[in-house]
């Protein structure tokens, strides 16, 4: 059979294709990256951890080399037994639906998704498990069919094996075409491969999407959805080498986050800063942060409003300090509470009772709130509760930004226990601080104003500076969308006040 010449993907017109039919290829089409490694080597790292990318690196020089010499659907089979087998399929779902969009949205061909997103009826026809890539496909792509390889399962577990008619390549994509549209004709095939040919016949029109990788990805704003929460531990996309990196990193990082932690944990606060620099954590202190309150002349405290990246940002915004600020906080793991170095109290979302705690801990001195209620990783600042606003006129907004190469401090699906050191594990962290000036009289509730009103001030005030996004998300949307649940965390025996960490 002689391969149709089908033009590239530049010369296909998007104007007037609302009642068109698109049928795409994922991986080299909707997607820059022509490999699907580095989404395995996520649900590997995310459900099996270390040990698993470990086999999963192992399996794919093999994988390759099938791949390429022998038949792609077995090197594909070979992937996915590397990295699903034994595996619970709840697992692979959630890691599917919190950690993989992002990833895929970074990646998103711009001529495609031109092409994709002009059309008024969308499928996807890819060679990887449909498990993988369903989920952002129809909810943040807008797909309305996907098709996909389906794994076997036993007991709620992947077997490593797929179902018939096995890995969706060639003319089994052509068949599966088929099958889901029996009689009718799609108009527009993108492929970017010889065995998308089979499926790309079957369409009126069938357009080539060529390998370019210095094409730009489509950015955030421009997705019909765009990625508020996303979860998950690696910052970057894993590629082989960066997979083997991180597993040859992280034996010597865990016993780094030790040590850094005891310096947080077991220095006095003034010289925490200069340990953390010696251990290779920067903090850069921005702007003017108010005095300490004086008791004897019957001072109030002052209530540092922080924007919230990690449950280490009152630990960060008193080492800017030099002293310790203690902190409220909703719920944070026994191990936290452990190693705490600052006095926080939890908060049991009782609003007269959180409201007298609040105002009993500022007679005492300064304290740290996070109004969001929960972190989030992307620029933007989730809604900020009004409670604090109604309690005192001391109110210094601080705005807090940190970089982390490796790894994320925070998860909404794992074991919150490991998140100071996930986030002291990576190479060189950084937080950013900054000090914003403290609230005129005249904008607070004493003043007049609704405690609704000073919140959304607070919120604009830190987005501006960080030139972050005001959304109206709460914690309850962030845990729907990333752990299927509202966040809602059980009452635990209470520890002693200066044995709690968070934020």
């Amino acid at each position: 059979m002689v391969k149709p010449a089908f033009p590239t993907v530049d010369h296909c017109a998007s104007i007037g294709r609302e009642k068109d039919t698109v049928v795409a290829d994922l991986d080299g089409t909707l997607l820059r990256g022509r490999s699907s490694f580095p989404y395995f080597a996520l649900i590997a790292f995310e459900v099996g951890g270390a040990l698993r990318l470990l086999l999963l690196l192992v399996a794919s020089p093999l994988a390759a080399l099938l791949y390429y010499f022998v038949s792609e659907s077995v090197g594909i089979q070979v992937l996915i037994f590397a990295t699903f087998a034994g595996m619970r399929v709840a697992d692979i779902e959630s890691v599917a639906r919190a950690v993989l969009p992002k990833f895929y949205a970074s990646d998103l061909h711009p001529e495609s998704w031109r092409v994709f997103s002009a059309c008024g009826r969308r499928c996807v026809l890819t060679a990887n498990p449909r498990i993988m890539v369903e989920g952002f496909l129809k909810d943040f792509l807008g797909a309305d069919m996907v098709l996909g390889t389906e794994i076997r399962t036993y007991k709620g577990r992947a077997t490593g094996f797929v179902s018939p008619p096995g890995v969706l390549v060639g003319k089994k994509k052509a068949a599966a075409l088929r099958k889901a549209f029996a009689d009718e004709q799609p108009e527009i095939g993108l492929g970017d491969r010889q065995t998308d040919v089979p499926f790309m016949a079957l369409c009126k029109e069938g357009f080539i999407v060529p390998p370019k990788p210095e094409v730009k990805a489509v950015t955030n704003d421009k997705l019909p959805k765009p990625i508020v929460f996303h979860d998950g531990r690696l910052v970057q996309k894993p590629t082989p080498l960066l997979a083997l990196l991180t597993i040859l990193w992280i034996p010597i990082g865990f016993p780094l986050a030790c040590l850094r932690i005891a310096a947080g944990s077991l220095l006095p606060m003034p010289l925490v800063y200069y340990a953390f620099w010696a251990l290779g954590v920067r903090v850069t202190v921005k702007g003017t942060p108010p005095p300490p309150a004086k008791k004897s002349t019957g001072q109030t405290g002052v209530l540092f409003i922080c924007s919230h990246r990690t449950l280490l940002d009152p630990i960060f915004l008193s080492t800017a300090l030099g002293r310790p600020i203690p902190a409220v906080t909703y719920s944070v793991s026994r191990l936290s509470e452990v190693i705490s170095p600052i006095k926080t109290v939890r908060l049991n979302r009782d609003r007269a009772t959180d409201a007298a705690m609040i105002k009993k801990l500022l007679e005492e001195g300064d304290l740290a709130l996070c109004p969001e209620g929960t972190t989030c990783r992307e620029p933007f600042l989730l809604r900020f509760s009004a409670l604090f606003a109604e309690l005192t006129d001391q109110l210094v907004p601080v705005a807090m930004v940190n970089r982390m190469s490796m790894f994320h401090g925070t998860t909404a699906r794992g074991w919150k226990g490991m998140d100071p050191f996930y986030f002291f594990m990576n190479p060189s962290p950084a937080y950013e601080v900054t000090f914003l000036n403290k609230l005129p009289i005249e904008l607070t509730c004493t003043a007049g104003k609704t405690g609704h009103e000073v919140a959304n001030y607070i919120q604009r005030t830190i987005a501006a500076t960080l030139s972050y996004e005001c959304t109206n998300f709460t914690r309850k949307d962030k845990y729907r969308a990333l752990a299927g649940n509202d966040g809602t965390v059980a009452e635990k025996p209470k520890l002693p006040a200066n044995k709690v960490m968070g934020c």
